[in-house]
């Protein structure tokens, strides 16, 4: 634990819920490092107090932080300005002052490349992405695919006005979009024509619904690349199915520690120390 006084710089993660969050830990331990007398707190904050929760880090001078489930999208309005990321996507994950404003940005899309250029993916046009869910983190995976140069997309959702909103923004980007719904008989067929898949639902959490999204064993190809953006548990039952048919897996903790780095240099204007951030997530997981 840092340690705390009068001087203490507090930095804040709200959402709901964050109870397992590691956000904390990695925070914390860059902060040790470079000796800042900062600290990182997790906020469970109800979904109906969004913005007195807002209120709150204006009056309280909280320097910076983090938003996560359900409030990257309904964040937006009680904040002063958005970054170009954050309003082409729609959503935030990250909030820090400048010049007196209340900013918000989002790193979780450029995190999400990162960690796939760790593994050597192969980010050209020919390839095809299946995005389970369409709400801020696919909006964030699926402009930052784009933007790298993929072109095929394929959203599935239950809600069809968000997977349309989320079509029509990366056809602006370029795309190539199809829609398809939890309960289509061709899902399957789906499945083998996509090189990557991701799910960037909540499903499979820890806190949530350790079930995963409604996906047979069966429907996963052996060569693809199958990324899940939780990181609790490290394996989720999704992940498990893939591994089982031959795909190469990704849990959500690189992502994690990549839009941590990138988020913690925002706030702080300094170079985080990034071996730490990933040592410390490794040492609690």
């Amino acid at each position: 634990m840092n340690d705390i006084n009068e001087k203490t710089k507090v930095y804040a993660l709200l959402g709901n819920p964050v109870e397992h969050s590691l956000s904390p830990v990695m925070y914390n331990a860059a902060f040790r490092e470079l000796g800042l007398n900062s600290v990182y707190v997790a906020f469970n904050v109800e979904p109906d107090l969004l913005a007195e929760a807002v209120q709150g880090i204006r009056a309280q001078g909280i320097q910076g932080g983090n938003v996560t489930r359900p409030f990257k999208e309904a964040i937006l309005p009680y904040l002063d300005e958005l970054s170009v990321e954050a309003r082409l996507i729609g959503a935030v994950n990250t909030f820090y002052w400048e010049e007196g404003c209340l900013w918000g940005d989002n790193t979780d899309g450029a995190g999400f490349i990162v960690a796939l250029r760790r593994v050597d993916f192969d980010f050209s046009p020919s390839q095809s992405v299946l995005l389970l869910g369409a709400g801020g983190a696919a909006r964030a995976v699926g402009v930052a695919l784009a933007l790298a140069g993929m072109k095929n997309f394929t959203i599935v959702n239950r809600q069809r006005e968000k997977a349309e909103n989320l079509a029509k923004l990366l056809e602006r980007l370029g795309g190539i979009v199809s829609l398809r719904n939890w309960e289509g008989a061709n899902l399957r067929e789906v499945f083998s024509e996509n090189k990557l898949v991701v799910n960037t639902t909540p499903l499979g959490m820890t806190a949530v619904d350790q079930a995963g999204p409604p996906i047979e064993e069966k429907w996963f190809v052996k060569g693809q690349l199958v990324v899940d953006l939780i990181y609790n548990p490290l394996e989720t039952e999704f992940l498990k199915k893939a591994a089982a048919r031959g795909c190469q897996t990704l849990n959500g903790l690189s992502t994690l520690w990549a839009q941590g780095v990138l988020a913690f240099e925002r706030w702080t204007k300094k170079e985080a120390p990034a071996e730490v951030m990933a040592t410390e997530l490794q040492r609690w997981l």
